[in-house]
């Protein structure tokens, strides 16, 4: 069976995505960025027949608009790893969850945690602000427990993450940077 690729996002609203980066250049060229990322990602990953594709979208009213070869999942109410969580669980197998700020973001990337998946029971991307950009798991069931006690949008979100899955085999692939700031989309247009 094909893992699922779920693309974790939020509906690009002015004023609702990117609120830090938006703080430092505005909220219009932040949501421009948002925008233009979440599209990018979605073309990159969309025709790839390594797996299923599914778009975890909040609000669950929100909508993106243009072709949609993708499934359309609710996240629902909670905290970030509740959502991730659900999202994950909805998957009949391996599941591949992503984020849609990850500039550099490419298939070969989830193609990578997948191969892994293999002799792992997760795997992530970490963030080169101590969070992850990627979590995969070979058994969506795992999403049950990993989320739980995690200092989200802190240094420390990737190791507490890590601290739930003790005993499990975990593997990291590729550190990407997520883009928070505007030193981050400076450095980002740089690459």
């Amino acid at each position: 069976m094909k893992p699922t690729l779920v693309v974790f996002a939020r509906a690009p609203r002015l004023g609702r995505v990117k609120r830090r980066l938006a703080a430092e250049i505005g909220a219009v060229a932040a949501l421009a960025f948002y925008r233009r990322t979440l599209t990018r990602l979605l073309a990159r990953v969309a025709g790839d027949r390594r797996w299923r594709l599914a778009l975890a979208l909040t609000p669950d009213s929100g909508t993106l608009h243009g072709a949609r070869p993708w499934r359309r999942w609710k996240q629902g109410r909670g905290d970030l790893g509740v959502r991730m969580a659900r999202a994950m669980l909805r998957a009949p197998g391996a599941v591949v969850l992503v984020g849609a700020d990850i500039p550099a973001l490419a298939p070969r990337h989830i193609a990578h945690a997948c191969a892994r998946l293999r002799s792992a029971d997760a795997v992530f991307g970490p963030a080169e602000d101590g969070g992850f950009y990627l979590v995969a798991v070979r058994r969506p069931g795992l999403a049950r427990r990993i989320f739980a006690d995690v200092r989200w949008s802190s240094r420390d979100a990737l190791s507490d993450t890590l601290r739930n899955l003790a005993g499990r085999r975990v593997a990291l692939v590729e550190r990407l940077s997520d883009v928070d700031t505007a030193a981050d989309l400076a450095r980002a247009a740089r690459r």
